[in-house]
């Protein structure tokens, strides 16, 4: 079995006087594509900012590709909610900055036909040339996957991408993404509060708990894709599971916040 690209192994964290994590520990597997789902507020994207070194751990050990995480950040890139292009630069342009950001000595033609190549991966190839304001939500989201890819990381962070999308649009990039992570064997973490979402997407489901964190459950998806929720007896038995639990775990937090 492959060595896990990513660990935590008891992983502690605090916010002032507050415990996020008391001993959070999970691994991915390189190529996964892991859902980390959970409540509004349990702590789901501190994972993806321990990872990237833009948190310390305070007792633990987070590894990114058997590294540290302030040795192992290049190995990743993120895509957050809100695409964060620049809007007097064209996709194109967008996606060559990536790589400008991260590679001092790459040459700029290399850089341009590199991001080409991952436009036509998205699906954008007619619109290299388009700024940012010319694209739909979808579109820069798109942009922004290309962004990632443009720095050939080994791991993609995701942190709730489609939420700000309308519903078509959302299904229409669920496809996207798992069509893309297919064509480029990518390990993916994707942070969801999204139970539909997490089901069509996953290899495997971590469920967090409410705060200090744990993983309640983690659930194994061996269904073939593009998946049909409505059409399958498992993953329908799997989305009422979890709603069941995500209802447990709200309870738990009204009562605490009371």
């Amino acid at each position: 079995m492959a060595e896990e690209i990513l660990t935590f192994d008891e992983v502690m964290t605090r916010f002032n006087a507050e415990t996020i994590y008391d001993g959070l520990s999970f691994s991915v597997r390189p190529g996964e594509f892991l859902c980390i789902l959970g409540p509004s507020g349990c702590g789901k994207s501190t994972s993806l900012r321990l990872m990237g070194d833009l948190l310390d751990v305070q007792g633990g050990t987070v590894t990114v590709a058997g590294l540290p995480p302030e040795r192992g950040w290049d190995q990743l890139a993120y895509v957050f909610q809100s695409p964060r292009l620049v809007p007097w630069r064209t996709a194109l342009g967008n996606v060559m900055l990536g790589m400008e950001l991260r590679f001092d000595d790459r040459p700029k033609r290399e850089m341009e036909e590199a991001a080409r190549r991952l436009l036509a991966l998205v699906g954008l190839q007619r619109d290299t040339d388009k700024y940012p304001a010319m694209l739909s939500g979808g579109e820069r989201q798109r942009v922004a996957i290309a962004r990632a890819l443009s720095v050939d990381p080994k791991i993609i962070l995701m942190d709730e991408p489609f939420s700000a999308l309308d519903l078509n649009t959302r299904r229409r990039m669920r496809a996207e993404i798992i069509r893309i992570w297919q064509e480029t064997g990518k390990t993916v973490v994707f942070v969801t509060h999204d139970i539909e979402e997490a089901l069509v997407l996953a290899d495997r489901i971590l469920l967090l708990s409410n705060k200090p964190t744990s993983v309640l459950e983690t659930i194994v998806l061996a269904d073939a894709r593009p998946r049909d929720l409505d059409g399958s007896a498992v993953l329908n038995e799997h989305k009422n599971h979890l709603i069941s639990l995500f209802r447990t775990l709200e309870d738990a937090g009204k009562e605490v916040a009371t």
